[in-house]
């Protein structure tokens, strides 16, 4: 992938990336009963990399057998178990694609009802951050539509903030669409580069090489909603 030089802004470029197939509902929710997932009624946070550690251990998968399919380093995969690393949505999406699940139960756990309501207290915020590190990426999201039963659409508030940070094109299966809310945003689609304004969108095929970030010093609020057939 072509990679652009370090450059203020916050960069989108993990945000969708190697979409494929997921387990079908059935089959997944007989796997969620037989691992005892917690339903969302009880209450109980259990952190993404909880759901990675869980699930991977439960399908007699090591590490290093994890760290092939996705591409991942032990270290970074070790890191996201233990919660000291936030992946971007980008590796969650490479995660539940390895571990033939959806990407929404490690964002919000079992996904059970035939519509979802997100009041706007109810909310959380994920961050991209190494604890390690001490190192934050600059951008932070908030699921939209967590326990929808067969979603097809993951909606998403993310925001970008400044930052200086190396930037990596992305190309993956399916399709997004971005429109934004506050601040100005900068794209990179193949060979054309668009700013995009407050009230303006945008909607492509993810198979596109692109690179979406912050432009600025303001902090850039956008809607993105990632389409994939299952």
């Amino acid at each position: 992938m072509e990679k652009d030089k370090k450059t203020p802004g916050s960069s989108y470029d993990n945000f969708l990336e190697d979409i494929g197939r997921f387990a079908g509902g059935d089959q997944e929710k007989a796997f969620l009963d037989s691992i005892g997932e917690k339903r969302e009624g009880e209450d109980v946070e259990i952190h993404v990399g909880e759901r990675v550690r869980r699930v991977r251990e439960s399908r007699g998968l090591t590490l290093q057998d994890v760290c092939q399919r996705t591409g991942l380093d032990p270290g970074t995969l070790t890191g996201i178990e233990q919660g000291t690393l936030a992946p971007p949505l980008g590796v969650i999406i490479r995660l539940a694609k390895a571990l033939e699940m959806r990407m929404g139960y490690f964002i919000s756990g079992e996904e059970e009802k035939p519509f979802t309501i997100v009041r706007r207290r109810d909310r959380k915020v994920v961050s991209r951050y190494d604890a390690k590190k001490g190192k934050y990426y600059g951008y932070e999201f908030e699921s939209l539509a967590p326990y929808k039963k067969d979603r097809h659409m993951e909606p998403f508030l993310v925001t970008l903030e400044p930052a200086p940070t190396e930037h990596e094109r992305s190309a993956h299966e399916g399709q997004e669409f971005i429109y934004v809310l506050n601040g100005e945003m900068e794209v990179r689609l193949g060979e054309e580069i668009h700013i995009l304004e407050p009230g303006d969108a945008i909607y492509y095929d993810s198979n596109v090489p692109h690179l979406v970030k912050c432009r600025g010093d303001q902090a850039t609020k956008i809607l993105a909603v990632l389409y994939a057939e299952k």
